[in-house]
């Protein structure tokens, strides 16, 4: 399951991804906003789809914002959450295979389809590597959040 969500800045860019997940197959959970409200907060966004990437070991995410940045923030409250913001098919597959990120964050002011889907699709489509070094970090991350 993909879950997607956005602010008002990337309302309409949320349902372009939208169409194109689902047109290549994909199952996607829309959590908002369903209508363009220009006064909603993206933290609103961030946490609901940080919850059920959180609570869906198999789940993804992906978040939308004017920038990438608030909503990246926003979305790395949430425990167990590895979101990252990322610009470049280069950097998707790096956030999956180093990181195991769980959320792709896009932004909205540099959205481009022709990029922004091959981003998308790189992200999917790359898993972790599992490797040592980066079970290490990832652990160390999961110690820090326990203790909070």
């Amino acid at each position: 399951m993909i879950y997607i969500g956005s602010d008002h800045q990337g309302y309409e860019t949320k349902g372009k991804i939208v169409s194109f997940l689902e047109s290549a197959g994909f199952e996607v959970e829309d959590l908002g906003p369903h209508e363009y409200i220009k006064t909603d907060d993206y933290p609103d966004y961030a946490f609901a789809v940080g919850e059920k990437v959180a609570d869906d070991a198999a789940g993804k995410g992906i978040l939308i914002c004017g920038s990438g940045i608030g909503i990246t923030i926003a979305a790395n409250k949430v425990k167990g959450i590895r979101a990252a913001y990322v610009e470049s098919i280069e950097h998707a597959v790096k956030s999956r295979e180093d990181d195991d990120a769980n959320i792709l964050v896009l932004d909205n002011m540099t959205f481009d389809p022709s990029k922004d889907f091959a981003v998308i699709e790189a992200w999917l489509n790359t898993d972790f590597t599992g490797e040592e070094r980066h079970l290490r970090r990832i652990n160390k991350i999961r110690e820090y959040e326990a203790d909070r």
